[in-house]
């Protein structure tokens, strides 16, 4: 699963007493189900312990262990007997990614004061940001605070402080007073992480780059306890390029700028906690800074893998899991002290993938099926949903015949009986069926009609697919190394897969194929959720953004019936390019533009459709 969205998925597990002691009930009337076929539970086991082995390094995107799961799994459905349905006759659709950045040769930072240059040590003294934009830049330096413009705190740094041509040097995070404050407005504060949206660095950049800024050099004056340790080079999340340099500098760097214009990071930090006002202001116009970043993003080839057997109808359900993983940690890790350790992704996803691999065995031993089930297990999830998307946007079979999507993703450790099943809302028959499902193997089910979230069904939903999200919940390896395939509940998860069986079964059976229902959902614009925007906070614009990679700008997968977006006229594959006078170059952009805004406010953007400029104004509206 993605990281940017931990937090709303975590919500989804949320435990009450009541519910507790309906688990325990339930738990101990599981014995009157039949315990899980132990054949069924070695092999789901062994590809398992196969996907989430050491020799495995966690199946990141771009790594040749990727390539060697994608070929375990198209050998395993062919075994059985399942048909390739990739590209060009075989099981793999292979398409490319962008899957991290590294530094180039051309990094470097120098100042001049006074006509005496000095030259900075790349890694000890700066480092840039890995979604850091490349290029030469030479000017003077302004202080800009926090870097921060949060109206609905009455603060900004940038109150009638022109940095237009000039680098800007800010403060990592934000001011203590940020967080007390937007709890009590009721907006902008991450949940449990006691900061609002500002401390963001991409917020930082983009601010900035708003105004015209040449560059951005950040400075962390809490350093001091941590000997002015700079971030690990690709350990930060944002968007692929933000669209202006931005590197980090060590703050004895900084202080020695501020010293020849009279300050310092200590009084300029206190005076704006005391004043609760922006201290912002240019440096010396004798000292001027050259910079020059070069940051290489890496491409790869992944693939995803295919495979179909036919029924008498020419419609199909599509089971799925992703197969990829961190691979040796990366910007998605939770334990960033262990940098390049395995991340074995036993949980996430290596126990979806064995899920979809045993219920490919059931089907492929039933000698008629209605309709057609198509295997599919998506690479490149854990950057952003990139294999499902690609291969709605590319479909291997028609996709007006699938019928549903089943999308299991985490499942292999449920706890006490008890199981997440989401867009439920996406057709009227899954509320019985589940339902009736868990009933019959003793699970107890915790159902929601949402149908978005950060897995791979959410690429089906936006076509308008119904869709189930089959999950067992969050535990304290997720996205970390110790997510090994010990602890994974073999015999519960076979169990999920007979649950699951019986809920396709009653798909493929219907005599009428499945409608799809649109839920009002709240916003779902990417970085937003991951910042507890998801609760209702904010304006709703009313678009579902397709996570796959544009030059720039935001492609919407979906625009919501009856939403602002859908009223002005936008539809789904439009890219949106401008808000107002803002440039929307990726998701993070969008994702601010819209939090900045109001409900009422009528904002004009611009977009592109079939390559044709198009623009349009939008009445923002509360969120539903």
């Amino acid at each position: 699963m993605t990281l940017p969205f931990a937090r709303s998925r975590a919500s989804l597990v949320d435990r009450t007493v009541g519910r507790l002691l309906l688990a325990l009930l339930l738990a101990s009337g599981a014995a009157l189900s039949a315990a899980a076929d132990s054949a069924a539970v070695e092999r789901y086991m062994g590809h398992v312990r196969f996907l989430a082995s050491p020799e495995m390094r966690g199946r990141g995107a771009g790594m040749p262990e990727l390539d060697r799961a994608a070929e375990y799994i198209a050998s395993e459905l062919s075994a059985l007997g399942v048909q390739p349905a990739g590209d060009g006759g075989g099981y793999l659709q292979p398409f490319e990614v962008t899957t991290s950045a590294k530094l180039g040769t051309r990094n470097s930072l120098s100042f001049e004061r006074k006509g005496a240059s000095q030259e900075l040590d790349l890694e000890a003294e700066f480092i840039p940001i890995n979604f850091s934009a490349s290029g030469e830049v030479e000017g003077e330096i302004v202080f800009a605070g926090y870097g921060a413009a949060a109206d609905e705190l009455g603060y900004d740094d940038y109150f009638h402080l022109d940095v237009r041509d000039k680098v800007v040097l800010v403060l990592r995070y934000e001011p203590e007073f940020f967080a007390g404050e937007a709890s009590n407005e009721g907006s902008g504060r991450q949940g449990g992480r006691g900061m609002t949206r500002h401390s963001h660095l991409i917020a930082k950049a983009i601010q900035a780059r708003q105004r015209g800024a040449k560059a951005v050099l950040l400075v962390d004056a809490r350093n001091r306890a941590r000997r002015d340790r700079l971030i690990r080079f690709g350990s930060v999340s944002g968007p692929t390029d933000a669209g202006i340099p931005m590197v980090q500098v060590s703050a004895k760097v900084a202080e020695g700028w501020l010293r020849g214009s009279g300050r310092s990071l200590r009084l300029l930090r206190r005076d704006i906690e005391e004043s609760r006002r922006p201290q912002s202001f240019p440096l010396a116009k004798s000292l001027r800074v050259r910079l020059s970043v070069d940051v290489e993003h890496v491409r790869a080839t992944v693939s995803n893998v295919a495979g179909y057997l036919p029924g008498e109808s020419e419609e199909y359900i599509v089971l799925g899991a992703h197969y990829d993983h961190l691979g040796l940690g990366g910007e998605g890790s939770l334990a960033p002290g262990r940098p390049e350790e395995p991340h074995l992704g036993a949980d996430d996803n290596a126990s979806g993938v064995a899920a979809i691999m045993e219920l490919a065995r059931h089907y492929s031993a039933e000698k008629r099926l209605q309709r057609g089930i198509l295997f599919l297990a998506f690479a490149a999830e854990e950057i952003g949903l990139l294999g499902s998307g690609h291969w709605v946007e590319n479909p291997t079979k028609p996709l007006d015949k699938a019928v549903a999507m089943f999308n299991f993703d985490m499942v292999g450790r449920i706890q006490q009986r008890r199981l997440y099943v989401g867009g439920v809302g996406t057709a009227a028959a899954f509320e019985d069926l589940v339902a009736s499902a868990g009933t019959a193997h003793g699970f107890q089910i915790d159902r929601s009609k949402d149908s978005h979230s950060s897995s791979d069904h959410t690429s089906f939903a936006a076509k308008r697919i119904p869709v189930l999200f089959f999950f067992s919940g969050l535990h304290s390896d997720y996205h970390k190394p110790s997510d090994t395939a010990d602890k994974i509940d073999g015999e519960s998860a076979v169990d999920l897969v007979w649950l699951a069986r019986d809920i396709t079964d009653g798909v493929l059976g219907r005599a009428r194929r499945l409608e799809f229902v649109e839920q009002r959902e709240q916003e779902s614009a990417g970085p937003a959720s991951g910042d507890g925007e998801r609760g209702g906070y904010g304006p709703w614009f009313g678009s579902v953004p397709d996570f796959g990679e544009v030059p720039e700008g935001v492609r919407f997968a979906d625009v919501r019936s009856g939403s602002p977006a859908a009223k002005a006229g936008l539809q789904s594959g439009d890219i949106l390019t401008h808000w107002n006078d803002r440039d929307i170059k990726n998701l993070y952009d969008f994702t601010y533009a819209l939090r900045d805004s109001e409900v009422g406010e009528v904002v004009k953007v611009r977009f592109l459709r079939d390559g044709q400029s198009m623009s349009a104004e939008v009445t923002l509206a509360p969120r539903p």
